[in-house]
């Protein structure tokens, strides 16, 4: 069996090896693939694996020999599963490997933007501890999470993960989601509509899907009737928020903060507004990456492509 993984830079930068993989059959790994370059690199592929490079109705109509497309991540809309489909290719992804990961990456971004340690860090290197003539020196007052309202928008396996560690930290939950369920440890957390979690929240924070029919709902009206003080925390998906309108609301101190890990356009171009905006925490994509989540991310893969190999495929979109 032939596989070539074509963006295998980021599942792998060298410390997460192919072992799982080379098992399987004929393996040829592909750092990154600009989109001239997918048809001939996939041309003898049987298993094709993809995280981000788009196999679209075009690509794969020039790929006779495909069989199987792996994609390696939760989100398959790189691919044309409908033209997939039609040429009988078999299309499987990863549900479930960044659950934790993720959650943690929230606290990560929101105690830093309570906290700004970096930032105190940097202030004792500038000898400002030293000048203060204070035993305990600070730049801003530091807040507790506990009693603030957490606002999770997105129910799912990682908006669950997320909301017990707010719990944890002795927060009030709030959430939104397209379907109201009862879920174990949540009793006491309150069902909102979606403008009443952004009007209540002290901290909202994404984990829904990106659909068209969400695309930018994260909008001027949206964020107008945040709390002066609330800050917005996004992992799930860039395109969820219209990023002039957030930049605008920063600039002009009409919300808190952000916390970003995703963008539109990644990586962003210059000209984003949201790189230079006021109280804006930026990550590079970077909350499903653990060591751990990755080394789940390559053996369900490889779990995805075997049990394809069976004649039992699963995880099938």
């Amino acid at each position: 069996m032939k596989l070539v993984v074509l963006d295998g830079g980021t599942l792998n930068p060298g410390d997460n090896p192919w072992i799982p993989l080379e098992n399987l059959g004929d393996l040829t790994v592909y750092e990154s693939t600009a989109s001239d370059q997918t048809v001939s690199r996939s041309a003898d592929a049987e298993i094709l694996l993809t995280n981000k490079v788009v196999l679209d109705s075009h690509v794969i109509g020039q790929l006779p020999n495909l069989k199987m497309i792996a994609v390696t991540a939760t989100g398959y809309n790189v691919v044309d599963v409908e033209a997939a489909n039609a040429q009988g290719v078999v299309v499987a992804n990863v549900p479930v490997y960044s659950t934790r990961s993720v959650a943690q990456h929230v606290f990560a971004m929101l105690l830093e933007f309570y906290h700004r340690a970096t930032d105190h860090h940097n202030a004792i290197g500038q000898g400002q501890w030293q000048a203060s003539g204070q035993f305990s020196f600070w730049l801003n007052p530091i807040e507790e999470l506990a009693g603030k309202k957490f606002g999770v928008i997105g129910f799912g396996r990682i908006g669950q993960a997320t909301a017990r560690v707010a719990q944890a930290f002795g927060m009030e939950i709030l959430i939104h989601s397209r379907t109201s369920k009862e879920v174990d440890g949540f009793a006491s957390a309150t069902w909102m509509p979606l403008e009443e979690v952004f009007e209540n929240a002290d901290v909202v924070s994404l984990h829904c899907p990106q659909t068209n029919s969400n695309a930018q709902f994260v909008n001027q009206t949206l964020i107008a009737r945040m709390k002066s003080t609330a800050l917005l925390i996004n992992t799930a998906r860039g395109g969820l928020i219209n990023e002039s309108d957030l930049a605008a609301a920063l600039n002009d101190w009409s919300i808190g903060g952000a916390c970003l890990d995703v963008l539109s356009c990644e990586p962003p171009a210059d000209n984003n507004p949201l790189l230079t905006a006021d109280r804006c925490l930026l990550t590079p994509h970077v909350a499903w990456t653990a060591l751990q989540a990755r080394q789940r991310l390559m053996q369900i893969t490889a779990d995805n492509i075997r049990a394809f190999i069976a004649g039992s495929p699963q995880n099938l979109v």
